[in-house]
């Protein structure tokens, strides 16, 4: 099924929301040129339940976990987020900037907020992702490339990419050759 988006809300129809107050206007004239897949849980190696919410809408309980009081004070979002069963959560309005990358840079371009979408999966470094994980990520990409022009499959990138040395993520447990072919 194909992924249809409001083009005057910047929502997705269809796909769980979950409204994040983090997120701004991209800068003037900036148009959408890059994916970039991040990998997340929460606690970390840990899968499922609400804490992924609860950090996009600044509600994680800090005395929950031990990690959760080194990050709940972050005024973090992404995009999308899919969770290891496939499931699309959708925080922010995709022609908005999400603050995902953070300290970034993509083809000597400062700033990777401003110009693309983040899209979060369900997982670890060093555990495999779901095979549905892979599916949904790639029909999401193809809506995005479909809608957004300047993206091409050698636009959509790792956390990593845009961040060598200060993140790790999705990890060397992705499998890149797969997405591209999916998304071809």
């Amino acid at each position: 099924m194909e992924l249809a988006l409001d083009e005057d809300s910047g929502w997705l129809q269809g796909v769980r929301r979950v409204p994040s107050p983090n997120f701004d206007a991209r800068p003037a004239g900036c148009r959408v040129e890059l994916v970039v897949v991040h990998g997340i849980s929460l606690p970390p190696g840990e899968f499922g339940g609400a804490h992924v919410d609860a950090l996009f809408t600044n509600t994680l309980d800090p005395a929950a976990h031990a990690y959760f009081a080194e990050i709940a004070s972050l005024r973090v979002s992404a995009h999308l987020f899919i969770d290891r069963s496939g499931e699309l959560t959708q925080y922010v309005p995709l022609h908005r900037r999400a603050w995902h990358a953070g300290e970034s840079c993509f083809e000597d371009r400062q700033r990777c907020n401003d110009f693309s979408i983040g899209i979060e999966l369900e997982g670890a470094d060093h555990l495999p992702y779901a095979d549905i994980q892979y599916q949904e990520l790639a029909r999401v990409i193809r809506m995005l490339i479909h809608t957004w022009p300047d993206i091409t499959s050698e636009r959509v990138v790792g956390h990593s990419d845009i961040a060598p040395g200060r993140k790790t993520d999705p990890g060397p447990a992705f499998d890149w050759t797969r997405l591209r072919r999916l998304i071809a």
